[in-house]
């Protein structure tokens, strides 16, 4: 499971994921990419779950990138607790995503290839995803 080797504070507000990525939007290591269609916390058990999709696919053949990183702890209070009393330990890690960040990239397989593990992929989210090809560099 990813999570951060340590932090500058322990806990963290919510916060809002309102507006579209400005970064991470464009496939720039692999060939190939998943990018999320809608705004979602993904946590860190969810990317390990793609992650191992893909690779069962590809069965070792070509390189595999994870774009985003669970850097946001979640705190839960558990079941039957009443409120107040401070907030809660955390749970568990997550990665905030935008629609238009590329979550996944691939390179080194065919497209019908990448398109299937990226599917595979795709189940294991919490939000709507889709396929995208790197962009043609003009010379």
């Amino acid at each position: 499971m990813l999570l951060p080797k340590r932090t500058k504070y322990r806990k963290q507000q919510r916060g809002r994921m309102k507006g579209k990525a400005s970064r991470g939007n464009f496939v720039s290591y692999g060939d190939y990419g998943l990018m999320a269609l809608e705004p979602c916390w993904i946590k860190s058990n969810q990317i390990e779950a793609a992650r191992i999709a893909i690779n069962r696919h590809v069965k070792r053949g070509g390189k595999v990138w994870i774009k985003i990183f669970p850097d946001k702890p979640v705190s839960k209070k558990p079941a039957q607790v009443r409120m107040g009393s401070g907030k809660a330990a955390n749970e568990y890690w997550c990665a905030v995503v935008k629609p238009g960040r590329v979550l996944f990239e691939i390179s080194g397989v065919t497209e019908e290839d990448a398109r299937e593990a990226m599917r595979l992929a795709g189940h294991k989210l919490p939000c709507k995803t889709k396929f995208v090809a790197r962009e043609k560099e003009e010379a």
